[in-house]
Protein backbone atom coordinates (compact mmCIF):
# COMPACT_ATOMS: atom_id res chain seq x y z
CA UNK A 1 0.00 0.00 0.00
CA UNK A 2 1.54 3.13 -1.41
CA UNK A 3 -1.00 5.91 -1.76
CA UNK A 4 -4.33 7.19 0.17
CA UNK A 5 -7.04 9.75 -0.47
CA UNK A 6 -8.30 10.97 2.92
CA UNK A 7 -11.32 13.55 2.34
CA UNK A 8 -13.14 13.27 5.81
CA UNK A 9 -16.17 15.50 6.85
CA UNK A 10 -16.15 13.89 10.37
CA UNK A 11 -12.57 13.92 11.52
CA UNK A 12 -12.80 11.88 14.22
CA UNK A 13 -9.70 9.89 15.10
CA UNK A 14 -8.71 11.00 11.45
CA UNK A 15 -5.50 13.04 12.72
CA UNK A 16 -4.53 10.13 14.87
CA UNK A 17 -5.21 7.35 12.02
CA UNK A 18 -3.21 9.75 9.16
CA UNK A 19 -0.08 9.74 11.64
CA UNK A 20 -0.25 5.83 11.54
CA UNK A 21 -0.37 5.93 8.03
CA UNK A 22 2.24 8.27 7.19
CA UNK A 23 4.43 5.94 10.19
CA UNK A 24 3.97 3.27 7.47
CA UNK A 25 5.63 5.51 4.55
CA UNK A 26 1.78 6.10 3.07
CA UNK A 27 1.55 9.14 1.03
CA UNK A 28 -1.67 10.90 1.89
CA UNK A 29 -3.26 13.29 -0.74
CA UNK A 30 -6.23 15.36 0.83
CA UNK A 31 -8.52 18.26 0.39
CA UNK A 32 -9.24 21.17 1.88
CA UNK A 33 -10.43 21.01 5.86
CA UNK A 34 -9.14 18.14 5.98
CA UNK A 35 -5.41 18.64 4.19
CA UNK A 36 -5.35 21.83 6.45
CA UNK A 37 -5.81 20.27 9.64
CA UNK A 38 -3.39 17.58 8.69
CA UNK A 39 -0.57 20.02 8.25
CA UNK A 40 -1.68 21.59 11.60
CA UNK A 41 -0.56 18.26 13.16
CA UNK A 42 2.49 17.98 10.89
CA UNK A 43 1.39 15.27 9.03
CA UNK A 44 2.75 15.26 5.55
CA UNK A 45 -0.03 15.78 3.00
CA UNK A 46 -0.35 16.16 -0.98
CA UNK A 47 -3.05 18.61 -1.38
CA UNK A 48 -5.21 17.00 -4.72
CA UNK A 49 -5.54 20.51 -6.73
CA UNK A 50 -1.80 19.96 -6.50
CA UNK A 51 -1.56 17.01 -7.87
CA UNK A 52 -4.00 17.26 -10.39
CA UNK A 53 -2.52 20.83 -11.73
CA UNK A 54 -6.36 21.89 -11.16
CA UNK A 55 -7.82 24.49 -8.57
CA UNK A 56 -10.84 23.66 -6.44
CA UNK A 57 -13.98 25.39 -8.08
CA UNK A 58 -17.33 26.97 -8.02
CA UNK A 59 -17.06 27.36 -3.90
CA UNK A 60 -15.66 24.19 -3.52
CA UNK A 61 -18.63 22.27 -5.33
CA UNK A 62 -15.54 20.34 -7.56
CA UNK A 63 -12.40 19.07 -5.77
CA UNK A 64 -12.26 15.70 -6.73
CA UNK A 65 -13.97 15.15 -9.95
CA UNK A 66 -10.96 14.74 -12.22
CA UNK A 67 -9.58 11.57 -14.33
CA UNK A 68 -6.34 11.84 -12.57
CA UNK A 69 -7.96 10.92 -9.45
CA UNK A 70 -10.56 8.27 -10.64
CA UNK A 71 -8.29 6.52 -13.21
CA UNK A 72 -6.23 5.94 -9.92
CA UNK A 73 -9.06 4.46 -8.69
CA UNK A 74 -10.89 2.58 -11.41
CA UNK A 75 -7.75 0.97 -12.95
CA UNK A 76 -7.86 -2.67 -12.79
CA UNK A 77 -4.19 -3.31 -11.53
CA UNK A 78 -3.95 -7.28 -13.44
CA UNK A 79 -5.06 -5.39 -16.81
CA UNK A 80 -2.53 -4.42 -18.54
CA UNK A 81 -4.16 -1.75 -20.62
CA UNK A 82 -5.58 -0.16 -17.78
CA UNK A 83 -1.36 -0.39 -16.67
CA UNK A 84 -0.46 1.08 -19.62
CA UNK A 85 -2.97 4.11 -19.72
CA UNK A 86 -1.98 4.92 -15.90
CA UNK A 87 1.45 5.48 -17.31
CA UNK A 88 0.40 7.38 -20.59
CA UNK A 89 -1.17 10.13 -18.60
CA UNK A 90 1.21 9.78 -15.27
CA UNK A 91 -1.55 8.80 -13.10
CA UNK A 92 -0.91 7.66 -9.78
CA UNK A 93 -2.51 4.44 -9.06
CA UNK A 94 -4.26 4.76 -5.19
CA UNK A 95 -4.71 1.99 -2.69
CA UNK A 96 -6.47 3.32 0.08
CA UNK A 97 -9.67 5.72 -0.10
CA UNK A 98 -10.95 7.54 3.47
CA UNK A 99 -14.29 9.42 2.99
CA UNK A 100 -17.26 10.40 4.70
CA UNK A 101 -19.56 12.51 3.63
CA UNK A 102 -21.41 16.06 4.15
CA UNK A 103 -23.37 16.15 7.11
CA UNK A 104 -26.86 15.92 4.86
CA UNK A 105 -28.34 13.99 7.59
CA UNK A 106 -27.70 16.57 10.64
CA UNK A 107 -28.28 19.56 8.68
CA UNK A 108 -31.88 19.14 7.94
CA UNK A 109 -32.67 17.98 11.66
CA UNK A 110 -31.46 21.16 12.64
CA UNK A 111 -32.57 23.81 9.64
CA UNK A 112 -35.12 24.25 7.01
CA UNK A 113 -32.86 26.57 4.77
CA UNK A 114 -33.06 24.83 1.82
CA UNK A 115 -29.76 26.66 0.57
CA UNK A 116 -28.08 25.64 3.16
CA UNK A 117 -29.20 22.32 2.67
CA UNK A 118 -28.60 21.77 -0.61
CA UNK A 119 -24.74 22.52 -0.40
CA UNK A 120 -24.68 19.92 1.91
CA UNK A 121 -25.69 16.91 -0.80
CA UNK A 122 -21.89 15.49 -1.07
CA UNK A 123 -21.17 15.05 -4.36
CA UNK A 124 -17.30 14.34 -5.26
CA UNK A 125 -17.24 12.22 -1.82
CA UNK A 126 -20.08 9.92 -2.95
CA UNK A 127 -18.28 9.69 -6.19
CA UNK A 128 -15.30 8.28 -4.45
CA UNK A 129 -16.29 6.02 -2.15
CA UNK A 130 -18.37 4.31 -4.99
CA UNK A 131 -15.38 4.14 -7.55
CA UNK A 132 -13.08 2.78 -5.11
CA UNK A 133 -15.56 0.30 -3.90
CA UNK A 134 -16.25 -0.99 -7.70
CA UNK A 135 -12.94 -1.66 -7.52
CA UNK A 136 -12.57 -3.41 -4.22
CA UNK A 137 -9.97 -5.74 -4.98
CA UNK A 138 -7.78 -3.50 -5.82
CA UNK A 139 -8.49 -0.47 -3.58
CA UNK A 140 -9.48 -0.39 0.18
CA UNK A 141 -12.57 2.24 0.52
CA UNK A 142 -13.62 3.57 3.96
CA UNK A 143 -16.39 5.29 5.26
CA UNK A 144 -16.71 4.52 9.23
CA UNK A 145 -13.57 5.63 11.54
CA UNK A 146 -14.37 2.55 14.13
CA UNK A 147 -12.45 1.11 11.26
CA UNK A 148 -9.49 3.07 11.48
CA UNK A 149 -7.90 0.68 14.23
CA UNK A 150 -8.58 -2.50 12.21
CA UNK A 151 -7.35 -1.02 9.13
CA UNK A 152 -3.88 0.04 10.78
CA UNK A 153 -3.14 -3.73 12.24
CA UNK A 154 -4.40 -5.70 9.07
CA UNK A 155 -1.94 -3.62 6.94
CA UNK A 156 0.75 -3.72 9.77
CA UNK A 157 -0.26 -7.61 9.47
CA UNK A 158 -0.52 -7.90 5.90
CA UNK A 159 -3.73 -9.18 6.34
CA UNK A 160 -5.99 -6.85 4.14
CA UNK A 161 -7.40 -10.08 2.13
CA UNK A 162 -10.36 -9.94 -0.15
CA UNK A 163 -13.29 -10.76 2.00
CA UNK A 164 -12.08 -8.00 4.18
CA UNK A 165 -11.77 -5.80 1.43
CA UNK A 166 -15.59 -7.05 -0.20
CA UNK A 167 -16.95 -6.43 3.53
CA UNK A 168 -15.57 -2.66 3.29
CA UNK A 169 -16.90 -2.27 -0.25
CA UNK A 170 -20.10 -3.56 0.87
CA UNK A 171 -20.15 -1.02 3.74
CA UNK A 172 -19.46 1.68 1.38
CA UNK A 173 -22.52 1.20 -0.91
CA UNK A 174 -24.75 0.83 2.38
CA UNK A 175 -23.24 3.59 2.83
CA UNK A 176 -23.67 6.02 -0.02
CA UNK A 177 -27.41 3.81 -0.68
CA UNK A 178 -28.66 5.29 3.14
CA UNK A 179 -27.27 8.94 2.21
CA UNK A 180 -28.41 8.96 -1.32
CA UNK A 181 -32.45 7.63 0.42
CA UNK A 182 -32.13 10.24 2.82
CA UNK A 183 -31.76 12.68 0.36
CA UNK A 184 -34.67 11.75 -1.49
CA UNK A 185 -36.47 11.61 1.21
CA UNK A 186 -36.01 15.31 1.95
CA UNK A 187 -36.76 15.80 -2.09
CA UNK A 188 -40.10 14.23 -2.16
CA UNK A 189 -41.12 15.81 1.95
CA UNK A 190 -39.76 19.21 0.82
CA UNK A 191 -41.68 19.19 -2.65
CA UNK A 192 -45.80 19.05 -3.39
CA UNK A 193 -45.55 15.62 -4.32
CA UNK A 194 -45.91 12.23 -2.09
CA UNK A 195 -43.72 9.27 -2.16
CA UNK A 196 -47.12 7.73 -4.34
CA UNK A 197 -46.39 9.74 -7.21
CA UNK A 198 -42.56 8.34 -7.78
CA UNK A 199 -42.03 4.50 -9.01
CA UNK A 200 -38.69 4.30 -7.31
CA UNK A 201 -38.13 4.78 -3.63
CA UNK A 202 -35.65 3.93 -1.24
CA UNK A 203 -35.44 3.91 2.77
CA UNK A 204 -32.69 5.01 4.77
CA UNK A 205 -32.07 2.79 7.95
CA UNK A 206 -29.44 3.31 10.09
CA UNK A 207 -28.99 0.30 12.59
CA UNK A 208 -29.13 1.08 16.48
CA UNK A 209 -28.39 -2.10 17.98
CA UNK A 210 -28.70 -5.74 17.62
CA UNK A 211 -31.43 -7.36 19.56
CA UNK A 212 -31.16 -11.19 21.72
CA UNK A 213 -33.55 -11.96 18.97
CA UNK A 214 -36.96 -11.53 16.74
CA UNK A 215 -40.54 -12.66 17.71
CA UNK A 216 -38.75 -15.99 18.71
CA UNK A 217 -35.77 -16.98 19.60
CA UNK A 218 -34.63 -18.55 16.31
CA UNK A 219 -34.93 -15.33 14.51
CA UNK A 220 -32.75 -12.59 14.07
CA UNK A 221 -33.30 -9.36 14.94
CA UNK A 222 -31.47 -5.65 15.13
CA UNK A 223 -33.47 -1.97 15.52
CA UNK A 224 -33.38 0.35 12.61
CA UNK A 225 -34.03 3.77 12.68
CA UNK A 226 -35.86 6.58 10.95
CA UNK A 227 -33.80 10.22 9.82
CA UNK A 228 -35.70 12.74 11.93
CA UNK A 229 -35.57 15.59 14.94
CA UNK A 230 -39.01 14.58 16.45
CA UNK A 231 -39.51 12.68 19.57
CA UNK A 232 -40.39 9.08 18.95
CA UNK A 233 -40.31 5.65 20.36
CA UNK A 234 -36.83 5.01 19.27
CA UNK A 235 -34.89 8.00 20.75
CA UNK A 236 -36.42 7.31 23.82
CA UNK A 237 -34.54 6.98 26.55
CA UNK A 238 -33.80 3.87 28.53
CA UNK A 239 -33.47 4.75 32.74
CA UNK A 240 -33.03 0.81 33.60
CA UNK A 241 -34.04 -2.72 32.97
CA UNK A 242 -32.74 -5.28 30.75
CA UNK A 243 -32.33 -4.72 27.18
CA UNK A 244 -35.14 -4.59 25.20
CA UNK A 245 -36.66 -6.92 23.10
CA UNK A 246 -38.20 -7.15 19.56
CA UNK A 247 -41.52 -7.99 20.67
CA UNK A 248 -40.66 -5.05 23.25
CA UNK A 249 -40.58 -2.44 20.93
CA UNK A 250 -43.86 -3.85 19.19
CA UNK A 251 -45.81 -3.53 22.24
CA UNK A 252 -44.73 0.08 23.18
CA UNK A 253 -45.48 1.68 19.59
CA UNK A 254 -48.99 0.53 20.60
CA UNK A 255 -49.01 1.04 23.37
CA UNK A 256 -47.73 4.91 22.99
CA UNK A 257 -49.83 5.36 19.58
CA UNK A 258 -53.04 4.86 21.59
CA UNK A 259 -51.38 6.53 24.60
CA UNK A 260 -50.89 9.67 22.80
CA UNK A 261 -54.53 10.32 22.30
CA UNK A 262 -55.84 11.26 25.09
CA UNK A 263 -55.06 15.08 27.17
CA UNK A 264 -55.99 13.63 30.33
CA UNK A 265 -54.15 11.80 32.63
CA UNK A 266 -54.24 8.03 30.55
CA UNK A 267 -53.10 4.70 30.67
CA UNK A 268 -52.56 1.92 28.42
CA UNK A 269 -51.74 -1.52 29.07
CA UNK A 270 -50.79 -4.01 26.08
CA UNK A 271 -50.17 -7.50 25.38
CA UNK A 272 -49.65 -9.45 22.59
CA UNK A 273 -49.98 -6.08 20.68
CA UNK A 274 -53.09 -5.33 21.86
CA UNK A 275 -54.93 -3.18 24.34
CA UNK A 276 -56.07 -5.33 27.51
CA UNK A 277 -56.85 -1.85 28.95
CA UNK A 278 -57.39 1.58 29.24
CA UNK A 279 -58.33 4.61 30.87
CA UNK A 280 -58.15 8.13 31.39
CA UNK A 281 -59.18 9.87 34.88
CA UNK A 282 -58.61 12.81 36.87
CA UNK A 283 -55.03 11.43 38.02
CA UNK A 284 -52.82 9.36 36.89
CA UNK A 285 -53.01 6.54 39.81
CA UNK A 286 -57.31 6.24 39.05
CA UNK A 287 -55.84 5.38 35.24
CA UNK A 288 -53.70 2.89 36.02
CA UNK A 289 -56.28 1.24 38.44
CA UNK A 290 -58.97 1.38 35.64
CA UNK A 291 -57.07 0.26 33.05
CA UNK A 292 -56.08 -2.55 35.15
CA UNK A 293 -59.65 -3.46 36.35
CA UNK A 294 -60.39 -4.31 32.52
CA UNK A 295 -58.55 -7.29 32.31
CA UNK A 296 -55.99 -8.04 35.26
CA UNK A 297 -54.89 -11.55 34.48
CA UNK A 298 -54.08 -10.21 31.09
CA UNK A 299 -52.10 -7.31 31.86
CA UNK A 300 -49.70 -9.71 33.84
CA UNK A 301 -46.51 -9.37 31.66
CA UNK A 302 -47.74 -6.44 29.82
CA UNK A 303 -46.25 -3.16 28.78
CA UNK A 304 -47.75 0.40 30.00
CA UNK A 305 -47.74 4.14 28.58
CA UNK A 306 -48.62 6.89 30.49
CA UNK A 307 -48.72 10.60 29.14
CA UNK A 308 -48.46 12.30 32.28
CA UNK A 309 -45.29 12.28 34.81
CA UNK A 310 -45.36 8.86 36.87
CA UNK A 311 -45.46 9.92 40.74
CA UNK A 312 -44.87 7.29 43.48
CA UNK A 313 -47.72 6.30 44.48
CA UNK A 314 -48.75 4.99 40.99
CA UNK A 315 -45.30 3.61 40.52
CA UNK A 316 -46.21 1.74 44.02
CA UNK A 317 -49.36 0.35 42.69
CA UNK A 318 -47.69 -0.64 39.53
CA UNK A 319 -44.60 -2.86 41.13
CA UNK A 320 -47.81 -5.35 42.45
CA UNK A 321 -47.94 -6.79 39.27
CA UNK A 322 -45.39 -8.21 37.03
CA UNK A 323 -44.04 -5.63 34.01
CA UNK A 324 -42.16 -6.08 31.11
CA UNK A 325 -41.97 -2.12 30.37
CA UNK A 326 -43.39 1.42 31.25
CA UNK A 327 -42.74 4.24 28.96
CA UNK A 328 -44.31 7.93 29.86
CA UNK A 329 -42.71 11.52 29.14
CA UNK A 330 -41.30 11.55 33.15
CA UNK A 331 -41.04 9.81 36.70
CA UNK A 332 -40.59 11.32 40.04
CA UNK A 333 -37.58 10.85 41.62
CA UNK A 334 -39.38 9.01 44.40
CA UNK A 335 -41.09 7.12 41.27
CA UNK A 336 -37.60 6.15 40.51
CA UNK A 337 -36.52 5.10 43.50
CA UNK A 338 -39.86 2.67 43.63
CA UNK A 339 -39.26 1.24 40.29
CA UNK A 340 -35.41 0.72 41.20
CA UNK A 341 -36.28 -2.31 43.34
CA UNK A 342 -37.47 -4.13 40.44
CA UNK A 343 -34.29 -4.49 38.22
CA UNK A 344 -35.56 -6.08 35.68
CA UNK A 345 -38.09 -4.06 34.73
CA UNK A 346 -37.57 -1.57 31.48
CA UNK A 347 -38.17 2.06 32.18
CA UNK A 348 -38.48 4.09 29.22
CA UNK A 349 -38.84 8.30 29.12
CA UNK A 350 -39.73 10.10 26.59
CA UNK A 351 -39.91 13.47 27.52
CA UNK A 352 -42.28 15.01 24.87
CA UNK A 353 -43.89 12.26 24.69
CA UNK A 354 -47.71 13.50 23.25
CA UNK A 355 -45.94 15.44 20.61
CA UNK A 356 -43.79 12.23 19.82
CA UNK A 357 -44.09 11.38 15.95
CA UNK A 358 -43.52 8.83 13.25
CA UNK A 359 -43.29 8.49 9.64
CA UNK A 360 -46.29 9.28 7.97
CA UNK A 361 -45.30 6.23 5.42
CA UNK A 362 -45.48 2.75 6.67
CA UNK A 363 -43.98 -0.24 4.77
CA UNK A 364 -44.91 -4.14 5.29
CA UNK A 365 -43.07 -6.77 3.38
CA UNK A 366 -44.83 -9.73 1.83
CA UNK A 367 -43.69 -12.71 -0.49
CA UNK A 368 -41.22 -11.08 -3.32
CA UNK A 369 -42.34 -7.30 -2.42
CA UNK A 370 -43.10 -4.65 -0.05
CA UNK A 371 -47.28 -3.16 0.61
CA UNK A 372 -46.50 0.95 1.54
CA UNK A 373 -49.35 2.96 3.22
CA UNK A 374 -49.91 6.10 4.71
CA UNK A 375 -50.37 5.62 8.20
CA UNK A 376 -54.29 5.94 9.65
CA UNK A 377 -53.98 9.16 11.44
CA UNK A 378 -57.45 10.00 11.20
CA UNK A 379 -60.22 9.06 13.88
CA UNK A 380 -63.19 10.05 12.20
CA UNK A 381 -64.00 12.04 9.40
CA UNK A 382 -67.57 12.93 10.59
CA UNK A 383 -70.45 11.84 13.64
CA UNK A 384 -73.71 10.81 12.14
CA UNK A 385 -76.55 10.13 14.14
CA UNK A 386 -78.35 7.69 12.29
CA UNK A 387 -80.83 5.93 15.14
CA UNK A 388 -84.68 7.67 16.10
CA UNK A 389 -82.42 8.18 19.76
CA UNK A 390 -79.10 10.55 19.71
CA UNK A 391 -76.40 9.72 22.09
CA UNK A 392 -76.49 11.61 25.74
CA UNK A 393 -73.46 13.65 25.97
CA UNK A 394 -72.21 11.12 28.33
CA UNK A 395 -72.67 8.78 25.57
CA UNK A 396 -71.21 10.45 23.00
CA UNK A 397 -68.04 11.04 24.94
CA UNK A 398 -67.80 7.46 26.04
CA UNK A 399 -68.14 6.21 22.77
CA UNK A 400 -65.44 8.44 21.49
CA UNK A 401 -63.30 7.45 23.85
CA UNK A 402 -63.37 3.55 23.01
CA UNK A 403 -63.27 4.73 19.19
CA UNK A 404 -59.93 5.88 19.95
CA UNK A 405 -58.86 2.63 21.55
CA UNK A 406 -60.80 0.45 18.31
CA UNK A 407 -59.22 1.85 16.30
CA UNK A 408 -55.55 0.28 17.65
CA UNK A 409 -56.94 -3.18 18.62
CA UNK A 410 -56.34 -6.18 16.17
CA UNK A 411 -59.48 -6.67 13.26
CA UNK A 412 -62.23 -7.77 13.97
CA UNK A 413 -62.34 -5.54 17.31
CA UNK A 414 -65.24 -4.75 19.58
CA UNK A 415 -64.10 -2.39 22.42
CA UNK A 416 -67.06 -2.15 25.36
CA UNK A 417 -66.86 1.02 27.97
CA UNK A 418 -67.81 2.83 30.74
CA UNK A 419 -67.25 6.50 30.85
CA UNK A 420 -63.61 6.81 29.88
CA UNK A 421 -62.48 2.94 30.88
CA UNK A 422 -62.56 0.06 28.95
CA UNK A 423 -64.51 -2.81 30.50
CA UNK A 424 -63.69 -5.74 27.61
CA UNK A 425 -61.71 -5.57 24.62
CA UNK A 426 -62.17 -8.40 22.25
CA UNK A 427 -59.88 -8.79 19.83
CA UNK A 428 -58.26 -10.16 16.68
CA UNK A 429 -61.22 -12.34 15.46
CA UNK A 430 -62.44 -13.86 12.15
CA UNK A 431 -66.41 -12.67 12.98
CA UNK A 432 -67.36 -9.48 14.82
CA UNK A 433 -69.58 -11.15 16.86
CA UNK A 434 -67.31 -13.22 18.35
CA UNK A 435 -65.32 -10.38 18.94
CA UNK A 436 -68.09 -9.25 20.95
CA UNK A 437 -68.63 -12.28 23.21
CA UNK A 438 -64.99 -12.57 23.84
CA UNK A 439 -65.35 -8.52 25.02
CA UNK A 440 -68.29 -9.62 27.12
CA UNK A 441 -66.86 -12.75 28.17
CA UNK A 442 -63.91 -10.06 29.48
CA UNK A 443 -66.32 -7.33 30.91
CA UNK A 444 -67.91 -10.57 33.13
CA UNK A 445 -64.77 -11.24 34.52
CA UNK A 446 -64.29 -8.14 35.80
CA UNK A 447 -64.16 -7.23 39.73
CA UNK A 448 -68.07 -7.02 40.65
CA UNK A 449 -67.12 -3.89 43.20
CA UNK A 450 -65.70 -2.21 39.89
CA UNK A 451 -68.45 -3.13 37.91
CA UNK A 452 -70.58 -1.91 40.90
CA UNK A 453 -68.50 1.78 40.91
CA UNK A 454 -69.34 2.16 37.40
CA UNK A 455 -73.39 1.62 37.46
CA UNK A 456 -74.37 5.14 36.75
CA UNK A 457 -72.18 5.25 33.42
CA UNK A 458 -74.03 4.21 30.33
CA UNK A 459 -72.16 0.73 28.62
CA UNK A 460 -70.87 1.92 25.55
CA UNK A 461 -69.37 -0.36 22.14
CA UNK A 462 -66.95 0.37 19.57
CA UNK A 463 -66.30 -0.98 16.24
CA UNK A 464 -63.23 -1.25 14.22
CA UNK A 465 -65.91 -1.80 10.73
CA UNK A 466 -69.29 -2.39 9.96
CA UNK A 467 -71.83 -4.47 10.97
CA UNK A 468 -72.14 -7.03 8.03
CA UNK A 469 -75.12 -8.48 9.67
CA UNK A 470 -77.55 -6.73 12.95
CA UNK A 471 -76.31 -9.75 15.36
CA UNK A 472 -73.84 -7.76 16.80
CA UNK A 473 -76.22 -4.79 17.36
CA UNK A 474 -78.97 -7.50 18.94
CA UNK A 475 -75.97 -9.13 21.21
CA UNK A 476 -75.02 -5.99 22.74
CA UNK A 477 -78.86 -5.28 23.18
CA UNK A 478 -78.54 -8.18 25.94
CA UNK A 479 -76.03 -7.32 27.36
CA UNK A 480 -77.26 -3.62 28.22
CA UNK A 481 -75.14 -1.75 25.52
CA UNK A 482 -76.93 1.66 24.94
CA UNK A 483 -74.55 3.35 22.44
CA UNK A 484 -73.07 2.01 19.45
CA UNK A 485 -69.87 4.23 17.52
CA UNK A 486 -68.72 2.49 13.82
CA UNK A 487 -68.34 3.61 10.46
CA UNK A 488 -71.00 1.98 8.53
CA UNK A 489 -70.85 1.10 5.04
CA UNK A 490 -72.23 -1.76 4.96
CA UNK A 491 -75.06 -3.33 2.29
CA UNK A 492 -77.07 -3.99 5.35
CA UNK A 493 -76.69 -0.94 7.21
CA UNK A 494 -80.35 -0.46 7.22
CA UNK A 495 -80.70 -3.81 9.58
CA UNK A 496 -78.44 -2.90 12.59
CA UNK A 497 -80.02 0.83 12.00
CA UNK A 498 -83.62 -0.60 12.59
CA UNK A 499 -82.05 -3.36 15.45
CA UNK A 500 -80.54 -0.54 16.85
CA UNK A 501 -84.19 1.79 17.22
CA UNK A 502 -86.07 -1.67 18.03
CA UNK A 503 -84.07 -1.46 21.12
CA UNK A 504 -83.12 2.02 22.17
CA UNK A 505 -79.89 2.14 21.11
CA UNK A 506 -78.58 5.52 19.67
CA UNK A 507 -75.86 4.48 17.07
CA UNK A 508 -73.25 6.60 15.47
CA UNK A 509 -71.88 6.45 12.08
CA UNK A 510 -67.89 7.91 11.73
CA UNK A 511 -67.54 6.67 8.14
CA UNK A 512 -64.21 6.14 8.78
CA UNK A 513 -62.83 1.98 9.18
CA UNK A 514 -60.07 1.31 11.30
CA UNK A 515 -58.90 -2.40 9.88
CA UNK A 516 -55.41 -3.32 11.59
CA UNK A 517 -54.24 -6.68 10.63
Amino acid sequence: MKNAIISVSDKTNVVEFAKELSKLGIKIYSTGGTAKLFKQNNIEVIEISEYTSFPEILEGRVKTLHPKIHGGLLAKRDKQEHINEIQKYNITLFDLVVVNLYPFEETITKTNNEEEIIENIDIGGVTLIRAAAKNYKDVVVVVDYKDYEEIIQRIKNNSLDLEYKKYLATKAFLHTARYDAIISDWFIKSSKKEVFDFEEISVGLKKICSLRYGENPHQKAALYKFVTSLPNLVSSEKLQGKELSYNNYLDLDSALNIVKNFSNPACVIIKHNNPCGVAEANTLLDAYKKALSCDPVSAFGGIIAFNYEVDEHTAEEITKLFTECIIAPGYTEKAKSVFSKKKDLRLLILPDLLNSKTEEIEFRQIDGGMLVQTKDLILYNELVFVTKRHPTEQELKSLIFAYKVAKYVKSNAIVLAKGTQTVGIGAGQMSRIDALKIAEIKMNQIDKDTLESLKEYPLVLASDAFFPFKDVVEEAAKIGVTAIIQPGGSLRDEDSINAANENNIAMVFTKTRHFRH
